[in-house]
């Protein structure tokens, strides 16, 4: 009845937790700054940052317990159950005295007030209520202690579960929502997004038998600049395989060379030392295009590689 109402409420609570996750990236941040002094001090000097780091640390886990609970108050504003669990919800809320959410507190309970011919209709608020699971990913890294901590494997672990549900890699409107989040203020989520984004299109690439749309999703990663995304290309690049084009109303079989040229010459910008080793696998590939482009990629930098060339550079 009131769905739609809440949605500025569910916004206010995010902010706020925004707000206290811009508070732990900063404690982040000094806690780093005192890992690199550590290293070049002695004696008294070293023991008083040890023990700042420390109280640090004990501060930064306090604010993540606070980052979580003003998530899950955001997610709990649609879970409240009815009129007068929503009421004792909002009144929890005024209780916190938070300015920030207050003014739009006041509103949902004015709502709560309104005659019954003045709400929405149930259809709607239920279409509102309703998350796709683009929208259930992205929520669980705003709020999910796994997700937000340090570990980068976890982050990943999940953007290849999400990818590789049936249908969805197949789904434009879950991509759109995902590559969307790339966006978002909360740097964990815009990680989860890239991460995600880089798996369907990953998925794309490898598997789907229409070899134009695979050709996007290649053309699309060999633009994005995260390092992620190496892997992804390096798949590509060792993955030669069949699929159809359609020309002149027809399916025509044909093969994926093309979109692996496309990884071949973006990992030379990469120029990782995985990069390298995987184009000089390619000196014996069945492709004569991509011997001749991997030799000379080789032939231009014969040394170690060991970073981005200029405009390879990372997001990350």
């Amino acid at each position: 009845m009131f769905g739609l109402g809440l949605k500025p409420l569910q916004e206010a609570l995010d902010r706020k937790a925004d707000e206290v996750q811009h508070e732990f990236i900063e404690l982040g941040k000094r806690i780093d700054d005192i890992g690199k002094q550590l290293l070049e001090l002695r004696g008294e000097e070293k023991k008083q940052l040890r023990e700042e780091q420390i109280q640090l640390r004990v501060k930064q886990q306090q604010i993540a317990a606070d980052v979580n609970l003003w998530r899950e108050r955001a997610r709990g504003v649609m879970t409240a159950g009815g009129r007068a669990g929503l009421r004792a919800y909002l009144e929890a809320l005024s209780e916190l005295n938070e300015p920030s959410i207050q003014t739009v507190v006041d509103q949902v309970l004015h709502m709560l007030d309104l005659p019954p011919d003045e709400l929405l209709p149930a259809e709607e608020e239920s279409k509102f209520v309703e998350q796709t699971p683009a929208e259930r990913l992205l929520e669980r890294a705003r709020i999910e202690y796994d997700i937000r901590t340090g570990d980068l494997s976890v982050r990943m672990r999940e953007a290849i579960t999400f990818a590789n549900r049936p249908g969805i890699a197949q789904d434009d409107s879950q991509l759109e929502e995902i590559a969307a989040a790339m966006e978002d203020p909360d740097p964990l989520v815009r990680e989860v997004a890239v991460l995600t984004t880089i798996q369907l299109h990953r998925f794309r690439a490898l598997r789907v038998a229409d070899l134009e749309v695979a050709h996007q999703s290649t053309q699309y990663l060999a633009r994005l600049n995260h390092m992620a995304v190496v892997p992804a290309l390096i798949e590509i690049l060792e993955t030669p395989r069949t699929g159809y084009l359609i020309e002149n109303d027809e399916s025509v079989e044909t093969d994926n060379d093309r979109s692996r040229m496309i990884a071949l010459l973006r990992l030379v910008e990469w120029h990782t030392t995985e990069a390298q080793a995987a184009i000089k696998a390619r000196q014996f590939d069945r492709d004569a295009s991509i011997v001749k482009a991997a030799a000379r990629a080789l032939e231009l930098f014969p040394g170690p590689w060991s970073g981005p060339l200029k405009g390879g550079h990372s997001q990350q």
